[in-house]
């Protein structure tokens, strides 16, 4: 009986580890698996940055911004109803609002208007940016926080209505810190390109600390206000915190957004950690990348881009290879997810966060 004692165990053996390879996707599932990048700003055509996403197996949120950088918010929604008529199912947008003339008595009034217009053109949610709170200031030249009166009529109509609010709110903490304190190299070239927003030279403008704060009091007065905490919350530097954020606000959800490299840095010092965390807040984080496609810009070079960071992100949460980032010199190893909590970041959680936003 030895013999055939010994092929029932090999059988078993081998179906046990079948199971077991099925638990990860691997490089190779990449294209197959279907994925949203719920944070890209598309303007302009963008066909073959759509063809990519689509090889790639994306569909996309593509987000409205009052950014000086980008084209005015009247063109950015053209440009937005424009790709989700022509790629039905495949793009859902956000809309956003301007602070011009936010000191005027009827701005609340007229913003909650083109909002409303907005989401008849299929806007899923709104974007709020960082220029409230770090740069947006009245006639005594107090900064206007989130938790500003003036600005709550806006967001009781969000909860009212129950839209969701992307919210940018501050920046990475190495934005307050000198450059050669920055934890990785990304956040140095944009804030030397931008000095406008690195607050290490700008010392009288509110803190890291202080911005958050009034996110939060602001969230604490709209318990129902359901939001994106975009860029991990900007509590990017330890996940720690980002999960007390989370614990604190039932109705948030944060994405990972321009932050992954953060991921990584903190990967490269204790993995598991990160690991942990994704694994206990899967049904809290959504994935996005943040890429721009700028109009007239080259559409092939930035589909290639798109690729190649889609590509390094499904690397780092799928596969348990070796890796290395041109952010900062320690190597990193990937976090191996489970496919369910994969799925939900890639996928299910946009899709109950914005519903029906991607129906074919």
């Amino acid at each position: 009986m030895r013999g055939p004692r010994k092929s029932i165990l090999a059988a078993v053996s081998t179906l046990l580890l079948g199971a077991c390879a099925q638990q990860h996707y691997s490089v190779d599932d990449f294209a197959r698996v279907e994925k949203i990048d719920a944070h890209l700003h598309l303007h302009g055509p963008a066909d073959r940055f759509m063809a990519q996403a689509s090889a790639d197996g994306f569909r996309v949120l593509t987000i409205n911004v009052d950014y000086p950088d980008f084209p005015p918010i009247e063109e950015q929604q053209r440009d937005a109803v424009s790709l989700l008529r022509r790629y039905p199912g495949r793009v859902a947008f956000a809309a956003t609002f301007g602070v011009e003339n936010f000191f005027s008595p009827g701005w609340a009034d007229a913003t909650i208007s083109r909002l409303r217009r907005a989401r008849t053109l299929g806007a899923v949610g709104v974007k709020v940016w960082k220029n409230i709170g770090m740069e947006l200031q009245d006639a005594d030249g107090h900064y206007v926080m989130l938790d500003d009166p003036r600005l709550r009529p806006v967001f009781d109509y969000l909860e009212r209505e129950d839209i969701v609010l992307l919210a940018h709110q501050a920046e990475p903490l190495n934005c307050w810190l000198p450059f050669d304190k920055m934890t990785v190299r990304s956040d140095q070239e944009y804030f030397r390109e931008h000095p406008q927003y690195y607050m290490a030279l700008h010392p009288e403008r509110p803190s890291h600390e202080a911005i958050l704060a009034a996110r939060d009091r602001m969230l604490e007065q709209h318990p129902r206000l359901r939001m994106d905490g975009m860029h991990l919350a900007s509590l990017e530097w330890d996940v720690d915190k980002v999960a007390d954020f989370l614990d604190r606000f039932a109705q948030a959800n944060v994405d990972v957004a321009a932050r992954m490299v953060h991921l990584e840095y903190e990967a490269s010092i204790d993995r598991e950690k990160v690991r942990r965390f994704l694994i206990r807040y899967q049904d809290r984080i959504l994935y996005g990348t943040d890429i721009a496609h700028a109009r007239g810009s080259d559409d092939a070079a930035v589909a290639a881009e798109a690729h190649a960071a889609w590509l390094q992100d499904w690397r780092f949460l799928n596969t348990e290879e070796e890796m290395h980032s041109e952010d900062f010199s320690a190597a990193f190893h990937g976090l191996s997810l489970p496919k369910g909590v994969v799925d939900k970041i890639y996928r299910t959680n946009a899709q109950r966060m914005f519903p029906g936003a991607w129906q074919d």
